[in-house]
C-alpha cells in the first residue's frame, strides 16, 4: 500500500501538468472557452480568465506533487481539486448538457460517463496520495503507474482523435463491413426471408406440396427446390440480394439433379 500511495503524486502531477499547459497555452481552447460549460457558469466574457485561473491552480498543485518532499497536504490539495472537477462536471451535465466541459482540449463533445470516470479516478488517486511517503519505485510500481496513466488518457474524450478514431478506421479496413459477403457467409434464413417476400414465391406458393427439398449455391445464386404436385419448383435467389422482385422461379416436370 505504501508503494501505491507513493506512486500517485507522480501520475497525478504529470496529468495535472498537461491539463494546466493545455489551458494556459492552447489558443483554440481559449477561443472556445465561452462555448463550454465554464462559459455558462461564469459568463462568456469571464470564461478565458476563469480557464487561466484553473490552469494556474492545476500547475501549482502539479508542481507541489512532483517536487520533493511528499507531504499529506499535497494529496489533500489534489483531492480538493478533483472533487471540484466532479462538482463542475455535475453542473455541466445538468445545466449545459450539450456543451463540452473544456477540461483538456478544444472539442464539442458534451459531458459523458467517461468524464465522470476520469474525475472519479483522479479523486481516488488523490486520496491515496495523502499517505504518500518516500518509497523505491520498483518495476511493478512503474507498470502500475503506466496503467493508471493509460486509463486517464483512455477516459479523455479530447484524445479520441489521436487514438480511438485511427483505431476505428483500422478496424473498418480490416473487417470491411461493406464488402460483399461470400455465399457461405449468408445464412439460409436470410435467403428464405427474401424468397417468402418475392412475387415469384407468392405466385407459385399455392402449387407447393412440400417443404424445402434441396438448396445449393451456384454463379451468385442460391437455388431452393420444392415439390409442386407432380412437378418440381426451383427458385433462384440472388446472393447477396435485397430485392424480392429479382427472385425467379421455374416449374419442371423432371427431377432436379445436382
Amino acid at each position: 500500500m505504501h508503494g501505491i500511495a507513493a506512486l500517485q503524486p507522480y501520475v497525478i502531477g504529470l496529468f495535472l501538468l498537461w491539463a494546466a499547459l493545455m489551458k494556459l497555452l492552447d489558443r483554440r481552447m481559449r477561443a472556445q472557452a465561452g462555448q463550454t460549460a465554464l462559459g455558462r457558469l461564469v459568463g462568456s466574457a469571464r470564461a478565458v480568465p476563469a480557464l487561466r485561473l484553473v490552469g494556474v491552480l492545476e500547475l501549482a498543485v502539479a508542481a507541489a506533487l512532483l517536487l520533493p518532499p511528499a507531504l499529506p497536504v499535497e494529496g489533500a490539495a489534489a483531492a480538493v481539486l478533483s472533487a471540484g472537477f466532479l462538482a463542475y462536471l455535475t453542473y455541466a451535465y445538468l445545466a449545459a448538457p450539450t456543451s463540452s466541459c473544456g477540461c483538456l482540449g478544444a472539442h464539442s463533445r458534451p459531458v459523458n460517463r467517461r468524464g465522470f470516470a476520469r474525475a472519479g479516478l483522479l479523486l481516488a488517486m488523490s486520496l491515496a496520495a495523502v499517505w504518500a511517503r518516500p518509497y523505491p519505485l520498483d518495476p511493478w510500481l512503474v507498470a502500475l503507474g503506466l496503467a493508471e496513466a493509460v486509463a486517464l488518457l483512455g477516459l479523455s474524450a479530447e484524445l479520441d482523435r489521436h487514438w480511438l478514431m485511427p483505431l476505428r478506421r483500422l478496424l473498418v479496413r480490416l473487417r470491411k463491413p461493406l464488402a460483399v459477403p461470400s455465399s457461405q457467409e449468408i445464412p439460409l434464413e436470410v435467403t428464405m426471408r427474401l424468397l417468402y417476400r418475392s412475387p415469384a414465391y407468392c405466385s407459385a406458393s399455392a402449387r407447393l406440396t412440400s417443404d424445402v427439398q434441396d438448396v445449393w449455391d451456384e454463379d451468385g445464386l442460391r437455388f431452393v427446390v420444392y415439390a409442386a404436385g407432380g412437378r418440381t419448383a426451383v427458385f433462384a435467389v440472388p446472393l447477396p440480394g435485397g430485392d424480392p422482385s429479382a427472385v425467379r422461379v421455374a416449374l419442371t416436370d423432371e427431377p432436379v439433379l445436382i
